[in-house]
């Protein structure tokens, strides 16, 4: 570790302290006092107070710290993949607590608290990786109460072993507790308190020495030291402040004492062995704890322990302190040897110091910054010599620039945003931490509020992540005003409050960070202590190998000397930095550029018109020009040193590589986060390193450009080369990081089960989040990449230098090519989602066909959908035996591939990227290269499935006329007819029906009509699309109007037998009524002799109505299983069904309760009854007519409505009369609205009556009106019809009723009236001259019966007698005589 630095990590960015599992620690103690509130002026409570590392094979690495002013204690394994813990304790923990291995099993944690409680906390430590939070035993907590503390303890805590804890008290006590036994499940441990003074006969002697009278103070401790477990040494080491050091031993107490020395001069005194040193009084040690003592042993040496005591000196200028060696052996102290502290630890303080094998390690705090000076310590054995050399060699962290107002004033020379520049600068990996961030963030936002005014809705707002709640909430108050005179913005002066109000949130940042990296303490990392790990607050680091780049970049910032070999790079580095910022920047910028755009002409040529250009020699000084001139006349080849610069920048450690590799065959690769996070630190310091090597390299070349004619043009294109690696590196490594959170991957311990409900009820471990991993802050991009690629086993910095290799970025020769390498790591990001970054490495490449795929992909990736499209169009000829890639390109390309080779033809990269368009479901472009693809399609392939792609995505995207043609273009029958489907059911549910019918579908009708008509049959009716009504356009486009009536006469066929709310039934029906209707209109358009339909029965087609079927006479065995019969639907048949659900459907408007009485509505002569009966004549005799039902109760109460009309108008006006008497036609009848009811009577009669009736509407109606009254007189016009077709009736009816009078008149008119008929036409035979003479002698023997009889009614009676008696005596004689006689008798 000759050439060391020092990495570290954040340890906020490992895991997320709102996840951590919290245990509650529980006392026995009563009263226990709350804590003092925190102060501003106190550190972050997330900042570690006090930490420790232990280190053994069975846990690996283990941190312990103590948060929030003691009161949680927190262990974090450093190299295994395992969640923290913490422990909350009921009073703070006094420094320091301590962890064991106790029989490799369990780790106990000892720890004091000031209530004076003693706890030995046990977790499980079998499990790999640790899940201590899972296996805490019964009787983890064990609480011992210490009897020599009452209520609060303070002093010095020390824990010597599992078995023994030293206190040192404020009053100079040392107070030992031994542990006799250590409980276990079941039972606490049991301790033993021993209080000891040094006030012996030791102590009596020397009280006696002037140096002992001093205040009380001095006697106080200020470090205690034990001898390193494992150990059988139970001695314990003071330091008190008076510089006295004592050895106390378990039995006896304080054994030895030797005061120590306040000088280095002082202590290179011979003094007697096991006496103190008379010395001058000089001032007391700091009352604070230090780490001034260790105790440690050499396996050389045996069983000898040997003291490290250091003595600070804060006002010395030659260093920081110096150290006293001593013999511990035999219960004495023993000086061996006195040495100062190097010269650099001048005013810096000691935080730390340890003795690994035979090499000193101390930790300084140089202000505010952690280094490790390391120093191999003399030979102190037997036959040592006295005089050594110690030479001491430092590590410190590598150069990281600060951000001071000065910096942020360089960071705004480039081009940008104020707000980006900082915000991009705040966030760049290791600046500052997730926890540094968020407590300025609060402090800032708390100021913000504070302020007068109401709050900015910024401030209240709730972000996803902790970089937009920065973004947006820095600056918010701050506002852009104008001049009060003229209103002009005043953009300078918010420049300059923005500038300042984002460089106050800087500087919280700053001093947050500050406390942050404080170191505390060193540690080991493993048992052999190769590794040193040193702790801060909130930073675990480690001191590692330095590599070539740094060690030369921290040399050449110190203006150290370099090697002979590096004199290229050292006249480079003068260069750059005698240049200003603002020209460097500049210079920068012009070399980006260069790199980004294709080369056309020699690198020769470009820097020089960019050397004149920019006048880049005017800025260097005659002095400075000739100096480097020197320096490179001294070199033997400028060539040779460019080249060896060129190694430097890009080249790796290949023995560790090999060793590398040698490891992972043998062993599995695992590592912990912070292994990892160290490993990214080291590359990002590794990358800026080599980054500024490479700008001034180029700087040096640029002032050489007059030069460049005469330089190896492969060499100046290499340096470029190089560069651009660099640089694509150096954007990586400086992303910034996100602020999210990474979700925890789901596993199976990522539920809770109701026995570790249990188990955290019993022991109080219920905490914010369930077991499993905790979820941690997204890392950076690196240690993203370190997490994919697998991070070495090897120590750093070979797995910086792994890592970094394979890369590949830094193997490239010339940037007019594009590497293997570089495609993988471009794609790598692609594929991670750093789709900024990926983006920009490829601007940095030039435009090859790989280059191009990866520049496509990542735009079909951010959503620049044309753009992935032209470039998947550009390399489309990249592909096949014609292709003509060089070897380099093509190998380049086909490692981005998705099968890592190049595909064969132009038709297999067509099919490739049509499946990617179709993954993201951009239909467009999936069709069209789909189309590209059967273009160039070989002839024996089968490529129905791109036709049925290219037509489903056109169906999809409404491009129905391409659909169209994709169908009927393609040479696959079954696709085809699937598409077709398709296309059709498409169309229907986007209501294109107009443009459907357009399409003819010549050869796949029968697929048309198949799937409208399944359609048809099956769909809900109700519901859109109506198929029904599509296929009825669909033929009667076609001419077929037979089937288009029967699709409608299907359709409210099936609309009938839906089951419905009552409310439902009028639109029901005015659906079934327009089918029937539109179906009607389509047979008329047919002959009528064929207008008829014909349609299968089926079981569930049952109806009113019996039809007529096809099949007559035919056996049923001659039918096959799967046939139905059908039925012949006529025209008349669908408008009876028409008109009798028009009748239903106005019944149901009058009167809506009808739903719900009864089922009289399904019976048509219930229906026609129910019209008439709601005064509905009209409708009620059409319907009755064509439904062929009898109209008597019709024409009966039509007579009765008239009869009320004539007696009572007004009593019938005021009904609803509007369908028979208040129609157009019946009102502009004259006359009364009786008579105009008498006359609409009368046509009715004439319109439905007739001798195929048998006029019984005329009879039902005369009787109707006798029944209403008798002595009303008949309209003569019925009485008329009823003497021209059924006088006879009329006679009996007339009878029948005692109308006598009446009666006689129609006897004596019908017999008159046979006379006359017999005069004008002589019978032919017997029947012609038949009366009713029966119902005469009724009549006459009625009448003459009938008292009363009117006058006018017995001379009719006497009338008709006579008649009849003549007509008798005429027929005998007529009987009698021979025809030509009869005439003349007649």
């Amino acid at each position: 570790m000759a050439d060391s630095v020092i990495v570290s990590s954040h340890l906020s960015s490992l895991y997320s302290a709102s996840h951590v599992p919290t245990v509650l620690v529980q006392t026995a103690r009563r009263n226990t006092p709350l804590p003092p509130p925190r102060k501003d002026s106190d550190p972050p409570a997330e900042h570690s107070s006090y930490s420790c590392v232990f280190h053994s094979s069975a846990t690996g690495t283990i941190l312990l710290r103590l948060l929030h002013s003691g009161l949680i204690l927190e262990l974090v394994s450093l190299t295994a993949d395992a969640s923290p813990i913490r422990f909350v304790f009921p009073a703070p923990v006094l420094p320091n607590p301590a962890v064991f291995l106790w029989q490799s099993r369990e780790l106990h944690i000892l720890a004091a608290t000031a209530a004076g409680s003693l706890y030995r906390l046990v977790i499980s430590a079998q499990e790999s990786p640790l899940q201590w939070h899972e296996h805490l035993a019964r009787n983890w907590c064990r609480e011992y109460q210490i009897k020599h503390s009452q209520d609060a303890l303070s002093g010095l805590v020390h824990v010597q072993g599992p078995h023994c804890v030293a206190i040192a008290l404020e009053n100079g006590l040392l107070l030992r507790l031994d542990a006799e036994f250590i409980g276990d499940d079941f039972s606490d441990d049991q301790w033993t308190e021993t209080l000891f003074q040094y006030s012996s006969f030791f102590g009596s002697i020397t009280s006696f020495l002037p140096l002992q009278h001093n205040s009380p103070e001095s006697s106080y401790f200020v470090s205690v030291a034990s001898h390193p477990q494992p150990t059988d040494v139970g001695h314990i080491w003071t330091l008190s402040r008076d510089r006295t050091l004592r050895l106390w031993t378990a039995r006896s107490g304080c054994a030895s004492a030797k005061t120590l020395p306040a000088s280095i001069a002082a202590a290179r005194e011979v003094s007697p062995a096991g006496g103190s040193v008379p010395a001058k009084p000089s001032g007391l040690l700091n009352a604070d704890p230090q780490k001034l003592l260790t105790v440690f042993s050499v396996e050389s040496q045996g069983d000898a322990s040997y003291v490290l005591a250091f003595i600070p000196t804060p006002s010395s200028t030659s260093s920081g302190g110096f150290f006293q060696l001593f013999d511990g052996s035999h219960d004495t102290l023993r000086l061996l040897e006195a040495f100062e502290s190097s010269r650099t630890s001048a005013h810096c303080h000691m935080q730390d110091f340890t003795v690994i094998g035979r090499r000193l390690y101390t930790l300084w705090d140089k202000q505010g910054q952690a280094a490790v000076e390391f120093v191999t310590l003399p030979s102190f054995g037997p036959g040592a010599s006295s005089k050594n050399v110690m030479t001491w060699q430092i590590a410190a962290y590598p150069h990281e620039p600060e951000l001071t107002p000065a910096y942020l004033d360089e960071l705004l020379l480039g081009p940008g945003s104020l707000t980006d520049k900082f915000f991009s600068a705040i966030m760049k990996p290791g600046t500052f931490s997730t926890l540094t961030l968020r407590v300025a963030l609060e402090q800032y936002t708390s100021a913000c509020l504070s302020l007068p005014g109401p709050p900015s809705p910024q401030l209240t707002t709730t972000y996803a992540t902790l970089g937009e709640n920065i973004a947006a909430v820095v600056g918010c108050t701050v506002k852009l005003v104008h001049d009060q005179q003229t209103g002009a913005p005043q953009h300078d002066k918010y420049r300059t409050t923005l500038k300042r109000d984002w460089e106050g949130f800087i500087a919280r940042c700053r001093e947050i960070e500050r406390s942050a990296r404080w170191p505390l303490a060193l540690g080991v990392g493993d048992l052999q202590g190769s590794d040193v790990l040193v702790v801060e607050r909130e930073r675990m680091g480690a001191v590692v190998g330095e590599d070539l780049p740094l060690r030369l970049y921290s040399a050449l910032r110190a203006n150290n000397s370099v090697e002979q070999q590096f004199t290229l790079c050292e006249a480079a580095w003068t260069l750059r930095s005698k240049l200003g910022t603002r020209i460097n920047r500049a210079l920068e910028e012009r070399i980006i550029d260069i790199v980004h755009q294709e080369i056309a002409f020699p690198f020769a040529d470009i820097i020089l018109d960019q050397a004149q250009r920019s006048l880049f020699k005017d800025e260097i000084d005659e002095g400075l020009e000739s100096w480097i001139t020197g320096r490179l006349h001294s070199l033997d080849s400028t060539d040779t040193a460019t080249r060896l610069t060129l190694d430097l920048i890009g080249g790796f450690d290949r023995e560790i590589k090999r060793e590398e590799e040698e490891v992972e065959l043998l062993i599995p690769q695992h590592t912990s986060p912070w292994v990892r996070s160290l490993t990214a630190s080291y590359v990002t310091f590794s990358v800026k390193a080599r980054y500024e090597f490479s700008l001034c390299l180029i700087t040096l070349i640029f002032f050489l450009s007059e030069e460049l004619p005469f330089w190896d043009p492969a060499l100046l294109a290499e340096v470029f080369a190089v560069f651009r690696g660099v640089a694509m590196l150096h954007y990586a490594v400086e992303h910034p990081t996100a602020s999210g959170t990474t979700p925890a991957p789901s596993d199976d311990r990522g539920s809770i089960e109701p026995d570790d409900v249990v188990a955290r009820l019993r022991n109080l471990n219920v905490d914010r989040s369930s077991r499993g991993a905790v979820p941690a802050p997204a890392p950076s991009l690196v240690d993203r990449l370190l997490t994919q690629l697998g991070a070495s086993l090897t120590p750093l910095p070979g797995a910086a230098h792994l890592f970094l290799d394979s890369t590949g970025l830094l193997q490239a020769t010339s940037t007019a090519h594009a590497s293997k390498q570089e495609m993988l790591w471009c794609e790598r990001l692609r594929l991670m989602r750093y789709l900024d970054v990926a983006r920009e490495m490829l601007e940095w490449l030039p435009r090859t066909p790989a280059v191009m795929y990866i520049r496509a992909r990542l735009w079909l990736d951010v959503g620049r959908d044309a753009d992935a499209a032209d470039a998947f169009d550009n390399i489309a000829g990249c592909f096949g035996p014609n292709s003509g890639l060089s070897s380099d390109d093509a190998e380049a390309l086909a490692s981005v591939l998705p099968s890592a080779q190049l595909f064969d033809s132009d038709f297999s990269f067509y099919k490739h990227a049509s499946s990617l368009f179709k993954a993201v479901a951009l239909l467009d472009y999936e069709i069209h290269f789909s189309r590209l693809a059967l273009s160039v399609a070989p002839v024996d392939w089968d490529s129905s499935e791109i036709w049925f792609s290219v037509t489903k995505g056109s169906i999809e995207l409404g491009y129905y006329d391409d659909a169209y043609v994709a169908i009927m273009t393609m040479p696959y029958e079954k696709v085809k007819r699937e598409c077709t489907r398709q296309l059709i059911a498409r169309m229907c549910e986007e209501h294109a029906v107009e443009k459907l019918m357009s399409f003819n579908f010549v050869g796949i009708t029968d697929v048309v009509e198949a799937h409208l008509s399944f359609k048809a049959r099956n769909a809900e009716p109700r519901s859109r699309p109506f198929y029904s009504r599509i296929l009825y356009t669909w033929y009667v486009s076609r001419g077929d109007y037979r089937n288009a009536a029967l699709v409608m006469y299907q359709r409210a066929r099936k609309l009938s037998t839906l089951k419905i709310e009552p409310s439902q039934f009028v639109s029901l029906a005015e659906s079934q009524l327009e089918a029937y209707v539109v179906a009607m209109n389509s047979l008329r358009l047919l002959d009528q002799k064929n207008a008829w339909i014909v349609l299968p029965i089926t079981p569930d087609s049952g109806h009113s109505r019996k039809r007529r079927k096809l099949t007559k006479n035919i056996p049923e065995d001659k039918f096959a299983n799967d046939k139905r019969d059908s039925e012949i639907v006529e025209l008349s048949d669908i408008l009876e069904e028409y008109t009798l659900l028009s009748a239903r459907v106005e019944l149901i408007r009058r009167d809506p309760s009808i739903l719900n009485t009864s089922d009289a509505l399904l019976n048509p002569s219930s229906v026609v009854l129910r019209l008439a009966q709601a005064n509905r004549f009209t409708m009620a005799l059409s319907t009755a007519r064509i439904l062929q039902v009898d109209m008597t109760d019709v024409f009966a109460h039509l007579t009765s409505q008239c009869l009320r009309l004539s007696r009572n108008p007004d009593a019938i006006l005021s009904e609803d009369t509007s369908d028979w008497l208040l129609t157009d036609k019946a009102t502009s009848w004259p006359g009364t609205p009786a008579d105009r009811g008498w006359r609409y009577l009368r046509q009715s009669l004439e319109r439905h009556d007739s001798q195929a009736t048998n006029f019984n509407y005329t009879k039902t109606v005369l009787e109707t009106i006798i029944g209403f009254e008798r002595d009303s007189s008949p309209p003569p016009w019925l009485v008329q019809t009823l003497e021209q077709n059924h006088p006879e009736w009329l006679i009996r009816t007339c009878l029948r009723y005692e109308m006598f009078e009446t009666a006689l008149e129609q006897a004596l008119a019908l017999v008159r009236k046979t006379d006359v008929e017999l005069t004008q036409n002589p019978p032919q035979h017997a029947m012609a001259t038949w009366l009713p003479y029966t119902l005469f002698d009724q009549l006459l023997l009625a009448t003459a019966e009938q008292e009363g009889l009117s006058p006018r009614a017995q001379t009719l009676r006497r009338e008709v007698q006579a008649e009849v008696s003549n007509r008798s005596t005429k027929l005998q004689k007529i009987d009698s005589l021979p025809s030509t006689d009869a005439i003349m008798v007649l």
